[in-house]
């Protein structure tokens, strides 16, 4: 009885949870989502978390060395970072801050709240475009838009809460655990990561071209993405779609955003 109880509970809390972040935008961007976790705690980690990244890269003097880097950057999220208000209404007034760190890592984030960093190395390795930062950015953005962190963390909550009820059950010898885990990483943790990738994908590319940067150029960043990559997992075991899905998604988004990037009166 007490295990039906706290099955029927656990349902309840993953039902009440469900929202969408966002408005859909062109690219319809409506999924709704699991959001056990409160958003002011994942921002005010987050932020605490960003400030130590940057008095770490200060100490190592890595934080903000190329300024004619980090203007580009930082310009590049000024034009981005308006058109959040398709999406999210209060999106532009979040506390924007943009930063370079001096690093080999192919690599750039933007954590929720709107902390942005990007890694030298991703810029310098693959010879960057402005519409291509842009196109990365754009990606950066959609993950803190969609609150996708928030949403990960819930995940995890119901996967451990859902396992230890299996448990407690009775029904599934302990021996098998770790095995039991295994499967649910696979079936859920993994497959759901790819969905919150393929959807930045898709607002990032919305918010690249209504900033007037050629929506194309997320297709030949992708492709120079997985020129760098070397060896990866089967897209099965990976958090993230493989290049040429990814590419042939955007591929499919460029006739709806296009009329956007030839609206905007900054076209680059």
């Amino acid at each position: 009885m007490r295990w039906a109880l706290s099955g029927l509970c656990l349902i309840l809390a993953f039902v009440t949870a469900c929202s969408s972040t966002t408005e859909s935008g062109q690219v319809d961007a409506d999924r709704r989502q699991m959001l056990l976790v409160p958003s002011s705690q994942i921002n005010s980690m987050s932020a605490e978390a960003y400030e130590q990244t940057k008095a770490e890269a200060k100490k190592k003097g890595t934080l903000n060395r190329n300024a004619k880097q980090v203007k580009r950057v930082q310009d590049i999220a000024k034009r981005l970072v308006p058109h959040t208000q398709i999406f999210r209404e209060e999106a532009p007034g979040w506390a924007w801050e943009a930063n370079v760190i001096s690093s080999d890592d192919i690599n750039a984030y933007c954590m929720p709240g709107g902390k942005i960093i990007f890694f030298t190395g991703i810029i310098e390795k693959l010879k960057l475009t402005d519409a291509e930062i842009a196109a990365i950015m754009g990606h950066e953005i959609a993950h803190a838009l969609r609150e996708h962190g928030r949403e990960r963390m819930s995940q995890e909550i119901i996967k451990q809460l859902g396992l230890t009820l299996i448990m407690a059950s009775g029904q599934v010898d302990p021996k098998y655990a770790a095995a039991l885990n295994g499967i649910t990483t696979v079936a859920v943790t993994l497959r759901h990561g790819r969905t919150q990738e393929s959807e930045a994908d898709d607002i990032g590319v919305e918010l690249m071209a209504r900033a007037g940067y050629d929506p194309q150029a997320a297709i030949s960043l992708w492709q120079k993405m997985g020129s760098a990559g070397g060896s990866k997992p089967p897209e099965i075991l990976s958090t993230h779609p493989s290049d040429s899905t990814r590419i042939r998604n955007i591929e499919g988004l460029i006739p709806r955003v296009m009329p956007l990037y030839k609206k905007s009166d900054q076209q680059t």
